[in-house]
């Protein structure tokens, strides 16, 4: 009996520590998803403070150097070239005579008229001669015939009248002659004074298109094709010209900064936008903008190509991230790792884009850590370690 007693109370002990066990090994639904325990198991997340930046956001393009003014400068009245003054390569001031034309016939006309106004002013003289007789028997008469009434016949009165007026009308005509044949010969005069071409304006002759003896017809004649003699350059200050794509023409101002870079000559320099089309070419969907560029030194060549690149917008000390770090889409958000060493994430305001910085307006602080790097190796509320990353580097 005693050992049959011991018996069952040892199956019963076994009994009740089976089910203590069991009991220990069910599941805990409640901590079903796993929690950091210990700094080795939690993971490291790459972060990085937001930065103060000066961030500009412009575009890359090619341009051509042309100079400021440019224009074939041909004669106003036809003639031979006389002589000419300069050849491919000069410098000219304004004023300079660049050629002289040879025309006789003009030369011959000119004479002719001013012949024609010295005759023209004989006959005033003499017509104011006739005048002033006629003139002085009127009043004569007048005079008379109000002293003494009837003396005078009102016939020769009359006849008096009518010869006066009509020497004055001659007068008047002859007067007339004056001017006409006075401003036919200022015209020929002025005609011939354009046998001397000048330079409109300081340049450089870029080409000679005549020599001397060559029949030059005037550039003012819309029924034959005039020749031009040269052309002419202004090279001191030259048009940087850049077409602008359609999708930066938006954000074309006159002042905006460009960065140029001609290749050829190794040299780097900033200009400004000094004017632009206002109207997008439709062949090209590009606009057509210019910048001024001091060429004193004659270092540039027009035709030489040149790179530019374009500020659209720039902000001073503005407070950035790496644009990697901000999700896409209309409502953009960052991973931030908080005070309790947690990833969450956190709504914000970009600004002003570059190509590797984004502008935060709001949203963060310069304190806060911003988590970098793929988020589809991150979960929402876990617990990270923190190394720590220069953004600007990435």
């Amino acid at each position: 009996m005693k050992q049959t007693c011991r018996l069952i109370q040892l199956v019963s002990l076994g009994l009740v520590l089976f089910n203590l066990v069991g009991c220990n090994s069910e599941p805990d639904l409640k901590t079903s998803v796993p929690t950091v325990t210990s700094s080795s198991d939690a993971p490291t997340v790459a972060v990085t403070h937001p930065t103060r930046e000066d961030l500009s956001r412009g575009v890359t393009l090619t341009a051509e150097f042309r100079p400021y003014q440019e224009v074939e400068i041909h004669a106003k009245v036809a003639g031979y070239v006389q002589q000419i003054n300069v050849d491919v390569g000069d410098h000219v001031k304004t004023g300079d005579v660049l050629a002289v034309l040879e025309i006789p016939e003009l030369e011959e006309d000119l004479q002719k008229a001013e012949a024609a106004v010295l005759t023209a002013g004989q006959e005033v003289k003499s017509a104011e001669a006739t005048f002033e007789e006629t003139d002085q028997v009127l009043n004569r008469l007048q005079a008379a015939g109000k002293e003494a009434p009837g003396l005078i016949a009102q016939q020769d009165l009359d006849t008096a009248a009518a010869r006066d007026r009509a020497n004055e009308a001659n007068l008047q005509a002859a007067k007339q002659r004056v001017a006409e044949a006075q401003a036919n010969a200022d015209r020929l005069r002025t005609l011939l004074s354009y046998s001397k071409i000048t330079a409109p304006f300081d340049g450089v002759v870029t080409k000679r298109y005549a020599d001397t003896g060559a029949l030059i017809q005037a550039g003012t004649a819309s029924t034959t094709q005039s020749m031009p003699l040269i052309c002419l350059a202004e090279l001191k200050r030259l048009r940087l010209d850049f077409p602008v794509p359609e999708s930066a023409v938006a954000d074309i101002q006159v002042g905006n900064s460009v960065e140029v870079s001609v290749v050829s000559l190794g040299q780097t320099f900033s200009a400004k936008v000094s004017r632009f089309a206002q109207k997008v070419d439709s062949s090209t969907r590009t606009m057509l903008t210019e910048a001024d560029v001091d060429n004193a030194d004659f270092r540039f060549t027009p035709g030489m190509y040149a790179t530019v690149r374009l500020t659209l917008a720039d902000k001073k000390d503005a407070l950035a991230i790496p644009i990697q770090c901000v999700s896409s889409g209309d409502h953009p958000t960052v991973f931030v790792l908080n005070n309790d060493h947690k990833v969450e994430e956190r709504p914000v305001t970009i600004g002003l884009e570059t190509s590797s910085m984004a502008e935060i307006l709001s949203g963060l602080s310069d304190k806060d850590l911003i988590v970098m790097g793929s988020r589809s190796s991150i979960q929402l509320g876990e617990t990270a370690l923190a190394k720590e990353m220069d953004g600007r580097k990435l």
